[in-house]
């Protein structure tokens, strides 16, 4: 049940990537995508003004736990199907009928999703580099072509780390792990201890709703996001499973080690955070609220110190997210459901790794950032297409396995919990993804206006048009490239 390479051939797959992950590489590169650090830091500003303390860190909790549940549902459907495809190739074999459809919008769905988390991430990072600028030089004038400028020079240096071998990748994400432990670390240290002041516990309670939007529910709600946007991309231990050794097993404990120790560690880091804040109006109303509440409580050199290291973890989470979002379009490629996929799951043969795929993932997410050269809310809109993307992409197949009484599962499963888990894990991602589709700023103007929606209605009805007019009579679903014997007989590795 733990040979890799059989499991790969019973699924029709010959195996043309380097088997390079091992256990703690593979929750490595999930971790690395949370990356609570990021995550934290680069909506913490919106959480501030969309409910506040209590939204923050209650909120925090709550979702935390709800993401579990999608998690190991998730691990569930890992273990029955270690493949690069991943989501859209699990809904393919769940789907009792229509299986090529729901394959098909489920793998649009993971490449937007996957495509908006690249984008995201790259586009907080060059937010925080600006800010830093700001710091070291305070004549330098923060301009969102500048932001858009950095994001472009980001996605090109992650493409080509991409580019290189996925030992390289493996290498870094370990790397990033250990940065992440240690930036949270110092930062949660520093702020327990340098300054004077703390607020006291009830602060945890605090409300704030200034987001413009009347109603205090509404308001709060949409603090959510902070959270959900953080835990986002935990597919990626998935997507890994043909790189990855003992795969039906070591994907699912990935991805519930990643979301565990994310919940507790990222806690901790809010708390600090949380319990740090001073002037509340002026920090919230800064530009960068987090790097506000560093100088604050820190001074300004210990702060410049910091933000450095928060910049490094967000780079470490925009490469991974990358190398996640690259194995999805080969995968999908490889069973003819993108434009051009003979290009798009080509292997090179100097360096294992799809290199084509590599330079489309960087490409798309830059298209998805360009608005930012006139929209105020283009993160918050790349982070709700990236969280909606993904978290329906994640709940097709869940809801397909509830339908299916004859679910097969692999060595890592729920028993007995397996249904009842993935009820609740469906059941909130239909409620995340309708939040976050909803106006995150009032009054709602050109400039503030959320354009998720469309960003993901123009992807769906491409899709839907390319579906109806070719694909439906030549798109079944994931392919089989022969029986067990014969797909061993094309490995290339």
């Amino acid at each position: 049940m733990l040979d890799d390479d059989a499991t790969l051939h019973a699924m029709g797959y010959p195996r043309k990537l380097t088997r390079r992950f091992r256990a703690f590489d593979n929750f490595a590169i999930s971790f690395t995508i949370i990356n609570i650090v990021s995550g934290i830091f680069s909506a913490f500003g919106l959480g501030m003004n969309a409910g506040g303390p209590l939204i923050l860190v209650f909120g925090w909790i709550g979702v935390s736990i709800m993401v579990l549940f999608v998690g190991a549902s998730m691990g569930e459907i890992a273990s029955a199907y270690p493949t690069s495809g991943a989501l859209y190739f699990s809904a393919g074999k769940l789907a009792k009928r229509h299986r090529g459809a729901w394959s098909w919008y489920t793998g649009w769905l993971n490449f937007v999703g996957q495509v908006g988390g690249t984008a995201a991430t790259g586009y907080a990072a060059a937010t925080f580099i600006q800010a830093y600028l700001a710091l070291q030089w305070p004549g330098y004038q923060v301009t969102p072509e500048r932001t858009v400028l950095i994001t472009t020079v980001i996605l090109l240096v992650q493409a080509l780390a991409n580019t290189f071998t996925v030992q390289l990748v493996a290498v870094l994400n370990r790397v990033s792990v250990w940065w992440l432990v240690i930036t949270m670390g110092l930062i949660v240290a520093a702020l327990a201890v340098i300054p004077a002041h703390h607020q006291p516990a009830s602060f945890a309670t605090h409300f704030a709703n200034n987001t413009g939007f009347t109603s205090s529910f509404y308001g709060g709600v949409l603090g959510l996001l902070v959270t959900s946007w953080t835990f986002t991309g935990f597919d990626g231990s998935f997507h890994m499973t043909e790189e990855t050794v003992q795969a039906t097993v070591n994907a699912p404990k990935g991805i519930m080690r990643a979301i565990g120790y994310s919940a507790l560690s990222g806690l901790i880091l809010m708390l600090a955070l949380v319990y740090a804040i001073g002037d509340y109006a002026q920090q919230a109303g800064s530009s960068a609220p987090p790097v506000q509440i560093l100088i604050d409580a820190l001074g300004l050199e210990t702060a410049k110190l910091l933000v450095l290291l928060v910049i490094g973890a967000m780079l470490f989470c925009g490469l991974a997210n990358m190398t996640s979002n690259t194995r999805q379009i080969f995968a999908f490629s490889r069973d003819g459901a993108m434009p051009g996929s003979h290009w798009w799951h080509s292997v090179s043969a100097r360096t294992r790794t799809p290199v084509k795929a590599v330079w489309l993932a960087a490409t798309c997410s830059l298209v998805l950032v360009l608005p930012g050269l006139w929209s105020t809310t283009v993160f918050a809109a790349v982070v709700s297409v990236n969280v909606v993307g993904l978290y329906l992409a994640y709940g097709a197949p869940i809801f397909l396995r509830l339908r299916l009484e004859t679910f097969q599962p692999g060595p890592w499963n729920l028993g007995r919990y397996g249904r009842p888990v993935a009820r609740v894990a469906v059941i909130w991602i239909v409620i995340s993804s309708v939040l976050f589709m909803l106006p995150q700023a009032s009054p709602i103007t050109a400039k503030s206006f959320n354009y998720a929606p469309i960003a993901l209605g123009v992807v769906l009805l491409i899709a839907t048009v390319w579906w109806f007019a070719t694909a439906r009579r030549r798109f079944d679903g994931p392919v089989s490239y022969g029986h067990p014997d014969e797909v061993a007989a094309m490995d290339l590795i």
